[in-house]
Order: structure tokens, then sequence, then C-alpha cells
């Protein structure tokens, strides 16, 4: 009988992915890789080099230096037209992630080759960067690196020591959050950044909308609140605290052990999955960007399934932690967002907004995307003056 229930719950979670994911097909990159600004090379030993990219300031100088931060499987290519736009009073640079973009070995052999003349280039094994992600570990490490040189970049515009602003997406928040906890006593780091802008982090686990969520949001839901309760109780009264316990211990390591298998070489051929044709109607309401997103073969359209638990991991430890984020931030979310719902954004301002006054919140009511630099317009144009508004306010109240 138990034998029979395993074979169940298998067969299940199989099908699961199945309706969740796209179809699995060879995307292919047919035009170069997006740039803009200047590419600068930062070295790595025993690896290819980062590329930082840099926007100098339109006008005579530069009051402030802005960082940005992309999101999960996309690039900083397509965050040219928003680099243009701070650029006008900002020096401006952003990166690609680990394993995004040119930072990932397929996506830039595939770059290399377009440069060299060929056709098209095959990218379905871009994901494949993703094996060593079992955390954001990686990223962070990525992220540190740049964070130096962009800073050294920063310097040598004129004035030494100019403040630093952090504009930073979806997992790219999360991935700046985290970092920035980690980095509590490096006091001269910290007193450099005078704002990080948030929008839409990974505060929160996904929830799909429609049929497809009543089908995963249970799974989702009990394994986020497994990974929650695993050895860290949260002072529920005693059979509570039995039960969760005894939940976390059974459920964190069976669904540890199946994501980890499933991203085996072999396994992860069929067992992974592509983004699903309905994230993209929840990123931006504007058709011309739906069009973009669909053609544009540098996203990377699969995630290892150990990177998303990994993913989880993350936002789960965040959460125990995020009480002691002293940075002043500008938090801007959508109240519908099912990619990063606003439940994870709302827990991080009660317990983090009075920490500064310059800490602000910014939910959009009604509104389902996801991507908010990449709406249609007005409402885009709008908040990028929001963002800079508060970026001047903060430049204001520390000169």
């Amino acid at each position: 009988m138990a034998h029979k229930d395993h074979s169940i719950a298998v067969v299940a979670f199989f099908l699961l992915l199945i309706v969740l994911s796209g179809c699995v097909h060879r995307p292919y990159v047919t035009a170069p890789y997006p740039r803009w600004g200047n590419e600068i090379a930062i070295e790595q030993s025993g690896e290819e080099p980062l590329i930082l990219r840099t926007l100098p300031p339109q006008s005579a100088q530069a009051s402030a230096c802005v960082l940005l931060v992309h999101g999960m499987n996309e690039h900083i290519g397509r965050y040219g037209e928003v680099a243009r736009y701070f650029s006008q009073r900002y020096f401006v640079a952003g990166f690609d992630h680990y394993a995004h973009g040119l930072s990932n070995p397929v996506l830039r052999r595939a770059d290399k080759a377009l440069a060299e003349g060929v056709g098209r280039a095959d990218v379905s094994d871009a994901y494949l960067a993703q094996s060593a992600l079992y955390d954001l570990e990686p990223l962070r490490q990525t992220l540190d690196r740049v964070l130096k040189a962009f800073m050294a970049q920063c310097d040598a515009q004129t004035h030494p020591q100019r403040p630093v602003f952090i504009v930073a997406h979806s997992l790219g928040g999360l991935v700046i959050a985290s970092y920035l906890l980690k980095q509590r006593n490096e006091f001269e780091l910290l007193k450099r950044i005078r704002g990080v802008v948030f929008l839409a982090p990974a505060f929160a686990v996904s929830e799909p909308p429609g049929w497809r969520g009543w089908l995963a949001n249970p799974l989702i839901k009990l394994s986020f609140h497994a990974e929650t309760h695993f050895l860290h109780p949260e002072h529920e009264p005693l059979p509570l605290l039995l039960f969760n316990q005894l939940l976390s211990l059974v459920t964190v390591p069976v669904l540890d052990g199946l994501f980890e298998v499933f991203s085996w070489p072999g396994l992860r051929n069929f067992a992974t999955p592509t983004s699903p044709a309905w994230v993209t109607d929840y990123l931006t309401d504007s058709e011309e960007q739906k069009a973009q997103l669909r053609a544009d073969g540098w996203i990377v359209r699969r995630s290892l399934l150990r990177y998303v638990k990994g993913i989880e991991a993350e936002v789960v430890d965040f959460r125990r932690h995020m009480a002691d984020f002293s940075i002043p931030y500008y938090l801007i979310y959508s109240e519908m967002d099912p990619i990063t719902p606003a439940w994870g954004d709302e827990d991080f301002a009660r317990v983090t907004l009075q920490h500064d006054p310059a800490n602000e919140v910014l939910k959009l009511p009604g509104l389902p995307y996801h991507q908010h630099v990449f709406l249609q317009e007005p409402i885009r144009t709008g908040l990028l003056q929001k963002i800079e508004h508060w970026m001047d306010h903060r430049l204001r109240a520390v000169q």
C-alpha cells in the first residue's frame, strides 16, 4: 500500500510539472545581444570576465551613481531605455547575474557565434548553467565583485565618494537585500549606499493564477510552510509546534531530494519546466513589450528544479532576518502580482518601514503586473520619475 501511495505521488508530481510547464522547444537567437553603454571587463580567476555596462551622465556632472539589477532568467540588456532615462542625470551601470545573459557560457558562445557570421545559435541548454545554483550565493559573489568595480567607476567620475543607489527588480531585489544583510558590519559600504529601490522584490513565493493555481498552489504553500518551520519554531502553541516540526521534517527532505534528483543529467531533460505562457501576460500590460519578451532568445526559458527550490529556501531565510534590514528603501509593488505576491512586500514593510524616515512604499492598487519599468506609458515614465524624485530627496537630505 505504501509503495502504491509513493507511486501515485510521483505520478502526480510529474503531471503537475507537465501541466505547469510550457512546451519544450529548442530556442535560438538570431540577433546580437542587446548591448547598451560602455563595456568594462571585471577579471575573474579561471573564468570569463564579468561585463559591467556603464553610461556616463548626459549632464556635465552626475549627482549620484545608479546600479541596475535585473530579475530571474532575464538579462540587463533589456534595461537599455531605463539606463538612458537615469543617465540624464546620473552615472548608470548594470550587469548580468551569474548564469544569466553574457554571464551564461551558452549565451556568451551564442553571441560570439553571431558576431562571427552565424545566422542563428541554439541556446536551449542555457539553463544548464544553473546546475551550480543550490542557493543565491554565486549571484551574491558576482554582485560583490560588480559592486566594487561599479563604485570604482563611480569614483572616477570627477568626484570620489559619490552617493550610490541600487534599483533592483524581482529576484535581483532578493539578491541585493540578502547581500546587504550579510554586509551589516561593512559600515563604509553601507554608508556609501544611500538607498535601494525595490521593484516587485522576490520576498514571497509565486502563486500561479487560474486553474494552474488550483493545482500548483497547494503544493507550493505546503513546501513553503514546511521550509519556514523546518528546525525553526515560530512561537506557536506546543501542539501546533510539534505538528509543524513533524510535517517539515518529513516534507522538506523529501521535496529537496525529489528536486535534486530531477535536476540530474538525463532526468532534467524532461523534468525541468519551461516558463509557462501565462507569465508573460503578468509581466506587463504593453503588447509591444509582450511581443519583445516572446521573441527575446537571451531570456533563459527553463529553470532547474534545484535552483527553484534553492530560491524558496533563500526567501524563507531572508524573511527570518528581514527585520534587520536598515538601508533606506523605496518599495514598489503591484497589489495583484502573482509572480511575487504582495504579502511578501507587506510583511517586509511591516517590520522595516519604521527604521528610517526615508523609507517609502508605493502599492499599485488593482494591478497584476510584475515588471513596472516595462509598463505602458504614461505609467512607466511616471514611475521612473517617482524613483528619481525619491533619490533626489535622499540626496538633499544628506547634503
